[in-house]
């Protein structure tokens, strides 16, 4: 981060950076590891180890209950799963979550250089905006748009938009973060600067190469370099 510091009387290309949630800001997967399990208990399955669960949770709550319960559940089975889920998950949402190693110093930065910084995501407002306030960074952000605060959703780009917009940015003066391919999909599509966080929740069935992002950043403090264009 030396590097940075020599810049910091230029001005910087960059005015907002907005992130995922899950797999990008936060290190959500312990707790929704545990959700998933007490669920599996519930039901006399035996539990998954964290190392098999941590790669879906970017994919939400149905991927969680497909890689627990697998793809011949019926329709009705899976939505009453996936209702438990959630319900046992918001009980539990903040136990051991927290910002992912480097996450508090890069946002630390962008506050001291006045670059304003937000959230997109599909995780549900019910979900996000407890987990925000729990850890203390609802007033921090500019703004924080979940899964169903507007009627698209990522990878439509109107929640980057509307993220931009409330941080008194243009869309083409942001940086998107996210470790999913609807991530660098939406970003790309709202003419941001998008970057592919590797060290979130990536499966080995994925190719992230292919999803087009603008760079490929493996711990958070990597983001700070994009900032001067």
């Amino acid at each position: 981060m030396a590097t940075l510091f020599n810049r910091k009387n230029q001005q910087p290309a960059i005015h907002g950076v907005l992130f995922d949630l899950d797999g990008t800001l936060l290190d959500t997967a312990p707790d929704m590891t545990h959700a998933l399990n007490l669920l599996l208990e519930e039901e006399g399955k035996q539990p998954l180890s964290f190392e098999v669960c941590r790669d879906h949770v970017s994919h939400g709550s149905i991927a969680m209950i497909t890689l627990g319960f697998g793809t011949r559940q019926s329709a009705s089975d899976l939505e009453r799963r996936r209702q438990r889920f959630l319900h046992i998950y918001e009980k539990n949402l903040c136990v051991d979550t927290k910002l992912f190693d480097g996450m508090d110093e890069t946002l630390d930065f962008l506050e001291e250089y006045k670059i304003k910084w937000g959230v997109v995501t599909n995780k549900p407002e019910f979900l996000t905006l407890p987990l925000m306030d729990q850890l203390d960074l609802t007033g921090r952000a500019c703004s924080i748009i979940s899964g169903d605060t507007l009627k698209q959703r990522k990878p439509h780009p109107q929640p980057l938009y509307r993220a931009a917009s409330q941080c008194g940015c243009l869309a083409t003066e942001c940086i998107y973060v996210g470790d999913a391919e609807r991530d660098i999909l939406a970003g790309n599509r709202a003419n941001m600067r998008t970057l592919l966080a590797s060290y979130g929740y990536i499966d080995e069935s994925q190719n992230p190469v292919e999803w087009g992002a603008n760079g490929i950043v493996e711990y958070p403090g990597e983001i700070l370099d994009w900032i001067w264009g």
